[in-house]
């Protein structure tokens, strides 16, 4: 692994909350890694999971699914179903050979700026000490066995 190696990292941004943050984040000029590309989607319920394998596979080295607080969704209780639905895809993920840390979930609110640029740090710093992603080792040895 070389010096110049930064992670590049996945963000799927509820429209109505996390994103809102990550733009008070931005016209605030807090300081943030660049290493997250964003994708805003109208909820973080909406996000499929097979979108975060998708960006795993094509070279993301980390994924972050953010969105509204529990009880604050706009389309009532969509980041709840997010929530069921990351924790199993993280658990799946775990299981076939892929690090913890490589998928987070996280909770910002348009108010909350400073959280964002709080949580992009943390997700660059995990996913930085984790290195560049791999391949999913245990379900490959399954397969050849």
């Amino acid at each position: 692994m070389s010096e110049a190696w930064e992670p590049k990292i996945v963000a799927f941004l509820c429209h109505w909350c996390s994103y809102a943050g990550a733009d008070l984040a931005g016209i605030s000029r807090m300081q943030y890694p660049p290493n997250v590309r964003v994708i805003r989607v109208p909820c973080s319920g909406a996000v499929n999971p097979f979108y975060l394998i998708k960006a795993l596979q094509r070279g993301a080295d980390g994924v972050l699914v953010s969105g509204c607080h529990p009880g604050d969704c706009h389309y009532l209780a969509g980041n709840l179903v997010a929530r069921r639905k990351f924790a199993m895809l993280k658990a799946l993920l775990e299981h076939v050979g892929l690090e913890e840390g490589r998928v987070q979930f996280s909770w910002v609110s348009a108010a909350e700026g400073q959280k964002f640029a709080d949580v992009i740090r943390e997700v660059t710093e995990t996913v930085r000490a984790l290195g560049p992603a791999g391949r999913f080792r245990k379900a490959r040895r399954a397969l050849c066995r």
